[in-house]
């Protein structure tokens, strides 16, 4: 069983870093590659197209393993993500404007999927999940962004210190922290046992902040101080940054949430510095993406199943897609708007705030774990959350942000919103 794991991981590998050059040459982040591979190794391409092979290279039986280390992935990106949280800074009005874009472009999609659930929920949803915890969960899939992703496309544009790139960021970075939260909750709503096991798991909840943020926080804040003053950790640092890392992430899991929120919650206690987000991504993050991250896409691609493609699926796709679609452009532009941004940045914001990649993929999975969703809403939100990620590009160049700019945030008309 070993061997078949590790050709697994070489094959999924090998399809991952394929499929990643190829989006690349057209323009498109790499991760949005290693996304579609998930789905070309899963049962509604690979599986159709060769199913004897397909089941002896990925047994039933192989994939607690695969579970396994698509998990371990999940986690060690999540607190990456969670050391990088940085919220707004400089003027007051950026602040605000940071905080109307995450709001608006986090309540239109959310309001919009509330309104489309009562056409899903008889056909989609699974049996015996009602019509509320389903709405919910449908309306903050809907609402997230993904802010690495979004970081890479500003990254590849030369946009990351322009007036929008810094507002995307900004507005990206409190709209995840609403979305766990409110995924939090509602996976502990949903989670079954009556009143008594939604008030243990708040409760239990309550407690793991209080530690995280009371204990853990001035602690790793010291031992970091101390013993890793140029922002680097030795072996031994590092070791006890996943020692609290696992802790937090089990704890999560008890409390039966899911282990990425106590691995986000983690790295948000850290201290805000560069160096140490930069140690730990060239020495967790790249390990995580280059080799678990691939893993976590098959998986989600073995999640998948061909019975979202009907008649019901085709149209259900058509209406989830046009409701994400509309609800960030609208939602994510207006907020810009507001903040006095011209119609054209205000537009390229809200296509930003479109994009959702692997965050996205993450929601789901937790979502098809709580049993909120089953595979045919599983497969059609992949497939939402893969177009929503490759229109941003195009969308940008309609903005006129097509092209690396050459002197990003130089002038002042790329430093400051400019009122139309």
């Amino acid at each position: 069983m070993t061997g078949l794991l590790l050709f697994q991981v070489a094959v999924i590998l090998v399809a991952a870093r394929l499929c990643g050059l190829l989006l690349a040459r057209l323009g498109q982040p790499p991760v949005i590659g290693e996304m579609a591979a998930g789905i070309l190794l899963g049962p509604i391409v690979f599986g159709a197209a060769l199913p004897d092979l397909h089941a002896a290279l990925f047994p039933a039986t192989s994939l607690p393993a695969l579970s396994a280390l698509s998990t371990l992935g999940l986690v060690l990106f999540m607190f990456v993500i969670g050391a990088e949280l940085r919220a707004p800074e400089g003027a007051r009005a950026q602040v605000l404007a940071a905080v109307r874009v995450a709001g608006l472009s986090a309540a239109l999609p959310f309001v919009l999927a509330l309104a489309m659930a009562p056409l899903l929920h008889a056909r989609l949803a699974p049996q015996g999940v009602g019509f509320w915890p389903f709405a919910s969960y449908m309306a903050v899939a809907l609402s997230v962004t993904a802010f690495p992703v979004l970081a890479r496309i500003l990254k590849d544009r030369d946009l990351q210190q322009t007036a929008i790139g810094r507002l995307s960021l900004s507005a990206a970075a409190l709209l995840d922290v609403m979305a766990w939260i409110a995924l939090a909750l509602l996976v502990a709503l949903a989670g079954g046992g009556g009143y008594s096991r939604l008030v243990w798991t708040l409760a239990g909840l309550a407690l793991l902040l209080l530690v995280v943020f009371g204990v853990l926080k001035p602690l790793f804040a010291w031992l970091l101080r101390h013993h890793a003053r140029d922002g680097k950790p030795s072996g031994t640092v590092l070791a006890a940054l996943l020692v609290g890392l696992c802790a937090c992430a089990a704890a999560t899991e008890w409390l039966h949430l899911h282990a990425v929120f106590g691995a986000f919650l983690f790295g948000a206690c850290l201290p805000r510095d560069e160096r140490l987000v930069h140690s730990l991504v060239e020495r967790i993050e790249h390990l995580a993406l280059v080799l678990l991250m691939p893993v976590f896409f098959a998986l989600a691609g073995m999640g998948t199943t061909a019975d979202a493609f009907t008649a019901t699926g085709a149209g259900a796709l058509l209406l989830i897609l046009a409701v994400a679609v509309s609800g960030k452009l609208v939602g994510g532009g207006l907020g810009a708007k507001l903040s006095g941004y011209s119609t054209r940045d205000s537009m390229a914001v809200g296509s930003l705030m479109n994009a959702r990649g692997m965050i996205e993929l993450i929601v789901m999975k937790v979502g098809l774990d709580a049993g909120l969703i089953g595979p045919e809403m599983f497969t059609l939100l992949l497939l939402v959350a893969l177009a929503t990620t490759l229109m941003t590009g195009p969308l940008l160049s309609l903005c006129g942000r097509g092209r690396p700019a050459r002197h990003a945030g130089a002038s002042a008309s790329s430093a400051q919103p400019r009122p139309e």
